[in-house]
């Protein structure tokens, strides 16, 4: 073999050996309930809501929120503690990811609470699918001191639950565990995912709230979390549409936007439509009662179900360029005069005719609403 195609042999396989590398970094995160690193990303890496999420960036950049998934050690085989120090547990000791070992008591936190067979489902999102050696779920002493960095010595000597039997679906892995016993307000979850078919381990910490008071059983599975990350303009609409366990489309909830909206409002009204309206999810926040109320939040809100297999998703439409400002109809009704501009609830646009039509366009939704009244051409014109 000549010494040129062995330098081309070598580079190929050097490059190889880095593809295969990016490949096998696995890759995952707890999902329910919502993991540090995961509802850091969720606020949006350039745009985050909470003052823990600006500190994190502010010590360590954005990419450890891109790289919400990678909290790991690829050499771990079971050696957590050997290998990730005292105060940075919640980085995996990578470097990286810094900002999550920060001593903080305002991480974004989640309330939750047994269900009826005293249990709960934790759900960890694998974006790659891995053999797994075991799950270890772990939680902070009672008396634990959020203000301080993480210990080991800080979590219960034993895991609250450890499963090692549990197949990935849909991407998720779906750890149902004996719900934590005796603990009152704030702690914080450590999550450890072994693999079987690879010494790398990743690590995950969730901040949680219990209720100093027992709660009642809850009859609400949370599904996840539910974020507004901008503010929209008018004539923008928002739909929160739930699927069944086989994907299908179960409901779709649309709340239209006639103004420009924050974000904390318009996911605000989202959830009072949808849990008006709903008979299978709720959205809003689980409190010490077990009901989920609607939060002007742009972050608190969670979706919840009361069966298994829902998931959801949202879906935002923006209005295209130059219809920013077209209300949506019937918003408004009685200031409609002649030369009005509206965006129907079809998305198209539509001009309130001159006198004496203009009259019609007030007050008559149902008789002459554009495009879908009896006579709505009386009252309208459809425009570009």
């Amino acid at each position: 073999m000549t010494s040129a195609v062995q330098r081309c042999l070598g580079v190929s396989l050097a490059v190889v050996s880095m593809l295969s590398a990016g490949v096998a970094l696995a890759h995952g995160s707890m999902e329910v309930p919502l993991s540090r690193v995961y509802g850091c990303f969720k606020e949006g890496p350039e745009t985050p809501k909470s003052d823990a999420c600006k500190a994190l960036i502010q010590a360590g950049g954005t990419q450890a929120l891109y790289d919400w998934n990678g909290v790991r050690q690829g050499n771990a085989n079971d050696r957590h503690r050997e290998i990730i120090p005292d105060g940075k547990l919640c980085s995996g000791a990578n470097e990286s990811h810094r900002g999550l070992d920060l001593a903080r008591t305002d991480w974004p936190s989640t309330l939750i609470a047994p269900d009826a067979q005293g249990r709960f489902e934790f759900v960890f999102h694998a974006t790659a699918v891995h053999a797994t050696g075991y799950f270890r779920l772990y939680v902070t002493r009672e008396g634990y001191n959020p203000a301080l960095p993480l210990k080991w010595s800080d979590l219960e000597a034993n895991p609250f639950c450890s499963i090692t039997n549990v197949s990935a679906q849909n991407n998720r892995y779906r750890l149902n565990c004996p719900f934590p016993q005796g603990k009152t307000g704030s702690h914080v979850l450590y999550a450890i995912w072994q693999r079987s078919d690879s010494p790398e381990a990743f690590y995950a910490c969730t901040d949680v709230k219990f209720s100093n008071t027992p709660p009642p059983p809850s009859s609400w599975r949370e599904l996840g979390q539910v974020q507004a990350r901008e503010d929209l303009p008018a004539g923008s609409s928002v739909t929160l549409r739930v699927f069944d366990a086989q994907g299908g489309d179960a409901e779709s909830h649309v709340h239209p936007l006639p103004a420009a909206t924050p974000a904390a409002q318009w996911i605000h009204g989202l959830a009072q439509r949808v849990n008006a309206a709903s008979n299978r999810v709720q959205v809003g926040v689980l409190d010490t009662a077990g009901r989920v109320n609607p939060v002007q939040n742009a972050t608190a809100n969670r979706v919840y179900a009361r069966d298994t297999g829902y998931t959801f998703q949202l879906d935002i439409t923006k209005p295209p360029p130059g219809g920013n400002g077209d209300p949506i109809y019937p918003a408004g009704l009685e200031s409609y005069t002649a030369g009005s501009v509206v965006r129907g609830t079809d998305g198209l646009r539509y001009r309130c005719k001159p006198f004496p039509y203009s009259g019609w366009c007030k007050g008559s939704a149902l008789h002459y609403a554009p495009s879908t009244g009896m006579n709505w051409q009386d009252a309208w014109e459809r425009i570009p």
